[in-house]
């Protein structure tokens, strides 16, 4: 038997059973009730503690759902988990709320109240399609360029004939294949141990677009370092090892910023900080910028360039340094925005400059 047939018809359990009720939006306990239980029911359906939502498709305004006897304290949270239940498709990170047709996306945690939301009126949903988890979009993009990179390092006769492999590979080769394996393990034990992320997904056709970049530039450049007609860099073993203090120097940096920032978010909340520097001399790059873990990111994939002399690894570089200065002032507009008393001296990821 379902629930609503066990359900004791008794006075005392009128209001549990009315409160119930509303919880599930539904009138179906109604037949279950006292005569006086049930002007209790029409009382609340009344009164103006339960609303009316109106879910209706952004862009057509084709109606999706109608939900009645909605808290007013109700979260956007709570009403993507009553759409999801009505359309099964629509799980609750695939939606996107606005109170506007063209307005903003509205925070999970903001409630009906404090929208000034009026019963009857009408949220837009957005279908944002099928999702995946942003640890398993990281895990995919970092993965590939590391598979490739070595595939290319360990297997040369499959890309420059049979002979490739016994042709002698000049010592900066190593090194790099070793740098190249620091940076993306790095990145993928981050992902596993140290990052946390706020939203919980992105739309999958992004995976795609984010795993050609990551893994092609990885074939690209693996191709050309592990060449057997790879010249090294022309100022010898200087340049290397410079290249190699510096990339080391950044990828420490780096993980140094990431380590800080997840200590700045406390375990299972949203709540947002400043960024400040810590004991850890890594992070004083705060004090200069908004965003040091960019920094150095473009330090470590620019040592990288110094260090194998490589136009492809150039490439990439710039192509990474654009991408995250666009990120960075992004995430630097949003810090001053958010932050009344946010640094007014820092930069967005370029000391003194950007």
């Amino acid at each position: 038997k379902s629930a609503l047939h066990t359900v004791p018809a008794v006075s005392s359990e009128g209001p549990k059973l009315i409160a119930a009720a509303q919880r599930r939006s539904s009138p179906a306990l109604l037949p279950y009730l006292t005569w006086n239980e049930r002007l209790f029911w029409q009382h609340f359906k009344c009164n103006d503690t339960e609303m009316e939502v109106v879910i209706v498709q952004s862009g057509s305004n084709r109606s999706i759902a109608t939900l009645e006897g909605v808290d007013p304290s109700a979260t956007i949270t709570d009403i993507k988990k009553q759409v999801h239940r009505i359309k099964p498709k629509l799980y609750p990170d695939r939606q996107s709320l606005k109170s506007e047709p063209k307005g903003k996306t509205l925070r999970d945690n903001e409630t009906l109240k404090s929208l000034n939301f009026k019963s009857g009126s009408q949220l837009y949903l957005k279908d944002l399609g099928p999702q995946i988890g942003w640890k398993t979009v990281f895990l995919v993009e970092y993965f590939g360029p590391l598979a490739l990179y070595l595939v290319t390092y360990t297997r040369p006769s499959l890309f420059y004939g049979a002979d490739a492999h016994t042709k002698p590979m000049h010592f900066v080769v190593h090194v790099a294949a070793g740098c190249w394996v620091i940076h993306y393990a790095k990145r993928l034990l981050e992902t596993l141990f140290v990052h946390r992320f706020s939203h919980g997904t992105m739309p999958i056709m992004n995976l795609f677009k984010n795993c050609s970049y990551y893994w092609l530039f990885g074939m690209y450049i693996g191709y050309y370092v592990n060449h057997p007609l790879y010249t090294p860099p022309s100022l010898g073993a200087q340049q290397m090892y410079a290249g190699l203090a510096a990339f080391l120097f950044a990828e420490l940096g780096n993980l140094s910023i990431h380590v800080a920032l997840r200590n700045l978010r406390p375990s299972g909340t949203k709540e947002r900080k400043i960024p400040v520097a810590t004991a850890n001399p890594f992070t004083w790059l705060f004090g200069m910028v908004s965003c040091p873990n960019y920094t150095y990111e473009v330090m470590a994939w620019l040592s990288f360039t110094v260090m194998t002399q490589c136009v492809p690894a150039g490439l990439f570089t710039l192509t990474g340094f654009y991408q995250m200065a666009v990120w960075a002032l992004g995430k630097h507009r949003n810090y001053k925005k958010e932050f009344p008393n946010y640094p007014k001296d820092r930069k967005a990821i370029v000391p003194f400059v950007l």
